[in-house]
């Protein structure tokens, strides 16, 4: 049974969203002290983490940031405030999935059941992943990018986005490919979700001169460059 953390203060939000959750067998957790969200996270270790952005004492933001200083664990906000620079701001922050209230439950089941079957079935399936790309060593189990110039790790969405485009290196990706691959129902995925996730992997493969080897393809899609090098 997946445990899931739901960091939501509208008491009637949470039992239905807690009710419907549930349905589908998953054992969900609620925050008892907004002051102190991440001891009652580092309690549950929570397998999922859906939190609203208006929250008592710190908004939303403020404890993704410290969520994700300590885990990968993977996060959909949910949102009241009509502002795209929510979602934004959500995704440039490590967020999985962006949900806008009112929202309708048959979607928000649909994203948490495709976050999991991403995230946690493809951890399983690839036990010993490693691929040399630009020599650079990527371990998709880790979730690791290894350069000369230094190591960094990626979000379960970097990981792989990285993945796909590195499956069909100089070879344009289309963006529609991508998003079936990620979120397997592309009926509740924005196109602007896609192209926050992309930007972001190409920002952290920067830190390590990577950057330049993920090419947008206006109109087509994305293309991860391999050059026919030996250095």
């Amino acid at each position: 049974m997946f445990k899931i953390l739901l960091i939501e203060d509208d008491l009637s939000l949470y039992n239905e969203i807690q009710e419907r959750l549930a349905q589908w067998s998953y054992d969900v957790y609620g925050i008892n002290d907004f002051s102190r969200v991440m001891k009652e996270f580092t309690e549950v270790n929570p397998d999922l983490v859906i939190i609203d952005i208006q929250l008592p004492k710190f908004d939303g933001f403020h404890w993704c940031r410290k969520i994700r200083s300590h885990s990968k664990v993977p996060i959909i906000f949910l949102s009241s405030r009509d502002h795209p620079t929510d979602m934004v701001m959500a995704m440039q922050l490590g967020a999985d999935d962006f949900v806008q209230k009112p929202f309708h439950f048959e979607v928000l089941i649909a994203k948490v059941q495709a976050v999991l079957r991403r995230v946690y079935n493809y951890s399983m399936e690839q036990q010993v992943m490693i691929k040399v790309w630009n020599n650079a060593t990527v371990d998709y189990v880790k979730g690791t990018v290894q350069h000369r110039s230094g190591t960094i790790e990626l979000t379960k969405n970097e990981i792989h986005i990285l993945k796909v485009l590195l499956e069909h290196t100089n070879q344009i990706v289309s963006r529609e490919e991508l998003i079936k691959r990620l979120w397997d129902d592309e009926r509740f995925v924005s196109d602007n979700t896609l192209t926050v996730n992309v930007n972001r992997l190409r920002k952290r493969l920067e830190e390590i001169g990577l950057g330049k080897y993920i090419e947008t393809k206006v109109g087509q899609g994305y293309m991860a460059i391999e050059e026919d090098i030996n250095e």
